[in-house]
């Protein structure tokens, strides 16, 4: 790995990929803060027999770290999610106290990184944020391909519409 960014994402494809492995969407989340990882996970029940649209790769992840580490700064934690976080998982993490995000592949239909925090309520309106996105996409393309060709969930969305008309690159060595 090139760099620390490409370092974590690589671990949140590994989450991704247990994740496709059990028939879930392939998003998976790592937290880390100050050179160290602090937890990590996958999105769950997003199969046709407990399908929710509560459990978020990101949503979990935090809820992990919160119950096992209730006191840490949050201030200090990174996101690395290898789908753009939602409008949910994002204003979750925003209010939790996160405010820097790294992801992979974006999310044409639901991402949520693209608010406009300045325009809304004073809550919203004061916080400074850290985005990077794209690192290690081509791997989290690959992922989503793969679901899409052979799963259900968001199968006729305009999110499996884009990602499977993407050219595969080819992915980081």
């Amino acid at each position: 790995m090139s760099n620390e960014h490409e370092q974590y994402m690589a671990i949140a494809l590994d989450e991704a990929r247990l994740a496709l492995r059990d028939g879930e969407f392939p998003v998976g989340c790592v937290m880390v803060a100050e050179g160290r990882i602090l937890t990590r996970g996958r999105r769950q029940n997003s199969g046709e027999l407990c399908r929710n649209e509560i459990d978020h790769a990101e949503v979990l992840t935090l809820r992990r770290l919160i119950a096992e580490q209730p006191g840490l700064d949050l201030g200090k934690v990174t996101v690395y999610s290898t789908m753009e976080p939602c409008l949910m998982c994002y204003s979750t993490m925003l209010l939790s106290g996160i405010r820097s995000f790294v992801w992979a592949y974006e999310d044409v239909m639901g991402g949520g990184v693209n608010l406009p925090l300045y325009m809304l309520n004073t809550l919203y309106a004061q916080m400074r944020v850290h985005l990077l996105d794209r690192v290690l996409r081509s791997e989290s393309l690959h992922l989503f391909q793969q679901f899409f060709q052979s799963g259900a969930y968001w199968q006729d969305s305009l999110l499996a519409r884009y990602t499977l008309a993407q050219p595969l690159e080819e992915p980081k060595q």
